[in-house]
């Protein structure tokens, strides 16, 4: 496998499916299927997903709520759709865990850094629940900031088009995918890739980020195997150096070359 442990982020839309609420059972155990396929080829894999399919705490000043609460409103929307992908995962025998950035004795264990890792070293699925557990922070930056911790190789980001684009494809039929790109470059021309927060952890801790088609059947696979799929973001534009005992990543010194250039998840 190209990589040995991934942190894979996934959209609460996603879960919706063709829904306008709430989780698509079909669309919820393909996911599962897609994690446990590259939990069995030996893949450490923990997962970030949001809660928008429920509530996202931006709403709730909207709704004339205070922010604060708003956001732990929407890390508990994340907890349950934490539960049911490990529901989902179990279901098809996968063993997980999930760690959860708010202390919820009954129904998930407390994030701590040194538990996770063994779980994973374990080959258990780690689903990371509750964002990093304090208000005014995504669910990107929860992924981030959990994948420098565990030491991740990568940063998955799972959406619903196939990479980063000039613009956003799904309103600019003339936009284009870049396959590769740089950090700066991404800032430089403005592209949504991730909040400003979560961007700027990967970037100060050299951890790549891979956006990609999370809907299409075996992508996830077909990554980690090498194949070219969705749009590589790393420091210089070219493929990382991985240090084969896992001890994080480690400088590309061998290239320099440009990434092709970015935008949109």
């Amino acid at each position: 496998m190209k990589y040995n442990r991934i942190l894979l982020k996934l959209s609460g839309e996603a879960l919706m499916g063709k829904q306008q609420y709430g989780i698509d059972a079909e669309r919820l155990m393909q996911y599962a299927e897609e994690v446990r396929a590259v939990a069995e080829l030996g893949v450490q894999v923990a997962v970030v997903i949001g809660g928008g399919n429920i509530f996202r705490g931006v709403q709730a000043e909207a709704f004339g709520l205070d922010r604060v609460q708003g956001d732990y409103m929407g890390m508990l929307a994340t907890v349950i759709n934490s539960m049911a992908l490990q529901s989902a995962l179990e279901k098809l025998g996968t063993p997980t865990r999930l760690l959860s950035g708010l202390t919820i004795q009954r129904v998930c264990e407390p994030y701590i850094r040194r538990r996770a890792m063994r779980h994973l070293e374990k080959g258990r699925v780690v689903i990371f629940g509750a964002g990093i557990g304090s208000p005014y922070f995504t669910t990107d930056s929860a992924a981030s900031l959990r994948a420098i911790e565990v030491e991740a190789d990568v940063v998955l980001k799972g959406t619903r088009v196939d990479g980063i684009y000039t613009a956003d494809p799904e309103k600019d039929p003339t936009a284009t995918r870049y396959p590769q790109i740089t950090f700066d470059e991404v800032m430089e021309k403005n592209l949504n890739v991730m909040d400003m927060t979560a961007f700027t952890l990967c970037k100060e801790n050299n951890l790549p980020i891979i956006v990609f088609d999370m809907n299409k059947e075996g992508n996830l696979q077909k990554l980690l195997r090498g194949e070219a799929v969705g749009t590589l973001v790393t420091m210089n534009g070219a493929e990382p150096n991985l240090d084969p005992k896992h001890s994080g990543l480690q400088p590309d010194l061998h290239h320099s070359s440009p990434a092709a250039s970015g935008q949109q998840a």
